[in-house]
């Protein structure tokens, strides 16, 4: 097994063992919130949080991973590959940069190879103060009935009735229709919910936790599934605010790197969301300045990541399904959120620990 194979895993259980292993080489606790439900063989499942660093550390960097839970097999191998990193962690600790990592955000989607929690939420769309109107996506309810069809795979119609919808708004509108989050239909897909889900109330307890004797605090959410493959697009998770963005941009791009893309301006693989979860960071945490981004990798194209993202709500609505067929379609799944093999395990750690090499300087400054 490569160096870069070693910090990954198959399944939930091996991720959060190697975590957890890695956490006591370093001499570090972890405190574990256990999530209300088992795993897909039955495993328990918990959020499970280790702090790199003093208690009261005045710069405080998050790492976290599976905030949509397929894609952990991806962040969870970055988190043990960083605590497996002597120097790193000696040259955080230099610059009194406290470390924070948040593996396995969403457990169960992360064991059942879900994109969503067990409530079927998109975690990244369920951050809102729901005593307040939720966002209408207007384009949803058109596609809704065409995505998840009755029978999988889909007949030739439903095939056809889709390939007329991107043939007439364009792919870049079929996908902001379907990713920017709707919270009419909780049986269709990147459903934000209409309450804050156990993953929501988990992360915001850790965040009151660990971030509020914090000055300056930077998050690094690592995400899979847009963009070219291998490469991580570094997409500015914050307000839409001129500062914060140029600092982003600073610490992440500038001369010579991989600039800083947003959906506010347009430039980023990712439609304009709604419900991130990086809002928390400013409700729980309002002392600090805040600095965040998604690390986004790429897969497989993003019309075959939202074909395995309609087999496997399908699934979600089937759970009688024939075994071969479920798992085929489990594994379809982990397909388009990770890609085995060496080289892309190496582009993705050897960004993850340039971006976090970057985060520490910033927040040292």
């Amino acid at each position: 097994m490569s160096s870069a194979q070693s910090a990954f895993s198959a399944s939930y259980a091996e991720a959060r063992g190697k975590f957890l292993q890695a956490a006591a080489d370093a001499g570090l606790a972890v405190e574990a919130k256990p999530h209300p439900l088992p795993g897909l063989e039955g495993e328990p499942l918990a959020m499970d949080v280790a702090r790199d660093g003093h208690p009261s550390a005045s710069k405080l960097l998050i790492v976290s991973s599976a905030c949509h839970g397929v894609e952990g097999y991806c962040g969870s191998g970055v988190q043990v590959d960083a605590l497996r990193d002597a120097g790193a962690r000696a040259r955080a600790a230099e610059a009194g940069v406290a470390v924070l990592y948040i593996h396995a955000l969403n457990p169960y989607g992360f064991s059942h190879f879900r994109r969503t929690t067990h409530e079927n939420i998109d975690l990244n769309r369920n951050f809102h103060d729901f005593s307040s109107p939720l966002p209408r996506n207007a384009d949803y309810p058109e596609l809704h009935p065409l995505l998840v069809p009755p029978e999988w795979p889909p007949s030739a119609q439903n095939l056809q009735a889709l390939q007329a919808y991107v043939a007439k708004h364009g792919e870049k509108a079929y996908q902001a229709a379907i990713s920017r989050g709707q919270y009419e239909f909780a049986d269709g897909l990147f459903y934000g919910g209409k309450a804050p889900s156990w993953s929501n109330q988990a992360v915001r307890e850790v965040l009151r936790t660990h971030g509020r004797r914090a000055g300056r605090i930077a998050w690094i959410d690592i995400h899979t599934g847009l963009g070219p493959s291998g490469l991580g697009e570094r997409i500015y998770a914050g307000r839409d605010d001129r500062a914060a963005i140029e600092r982003a941009q600073a610490w992440w791009g500038g001369a010579g790197r991989t600039p800083v893309t947003s959906f506010y301006d347009g430039s980023s693989t990712s439609a304009f969301l709604t419900g991130l979860m990086f809002t928390s960071a400013y409700d729980e945490c309002p002392q600090a300045e805040y600095t965040g981004m998604a690390l986004e990798y790429g897969t497989v194209p993003v019309m075959e990541t939202f074909q395995a993202l309609r087999a496997e709500q399908w699934l979600n609505r089937h759970p009688d399904a024939p075994a071969a067929l479920a798992a085929q379609i489990r594994k379809a799944n982990f397909d388009a959120f990770y890609t085995d093999t060496d080289a892309w395990r190496e582009q993705i750690l050897a960004q993850a620990r340039e971006a976090m090499a970057q985060a520490i300087e910033g927040l040292a400054v």
